[in-house]
């Protein structure tokens, strides 16, 4: 495949970008910069680095949470969760199942008491 220069003199390609070059160059404008900007940049990056301060204080449940919810420990908390949970049910079953079983003996032994 052929390629034409579309360029109607092609010895002058090259100066003609090079003075276009120069031209956008000189043409560009840069706006003055408030006072104090590099200051305020710098200010609001270090802000941004330092630790949130709270003025009331991290409470006990706070600092849990934020122990807990760390992705180290998000999984063995989840865990400890579902076995807690589960213990729980099945110490409320046992308590349950104990009441019904002396519920079921009271009325074997005195049907008529508990009218």
């Amino acid at each position: 495949m052929n390629k034409e220069n579309i360029n109607p003199n092609p010895g002058s390609a090259g100066t003609s970008d090079a003075k276009l070059g120069a031209l956008l160059r000189e043409s560009r404008v840069s706006p003055e910069l408030p006072p104090r900007f590099h200051e305020g940049v710098w200010r609001r990056i270090e802000e941004a680095d330092a630790p949130v301060k709270s003025t009331a204080g991290i409470t006990w449940l706070d600092a849990l949470v934020t122990l807990v919810l760390r992705p180290r420990l998000a999984l063995a908390t989840a865990a400890v969760l579902i076995v807690a949970g589960a213990l729980l049910g099945v110490r409320d079953g046992n308590l349950m199942a104990h009441h019904d079983a002396q519920a079921r003996y009271l009325a074997a032994v005195a049907p008529h008491s508990l009218r």
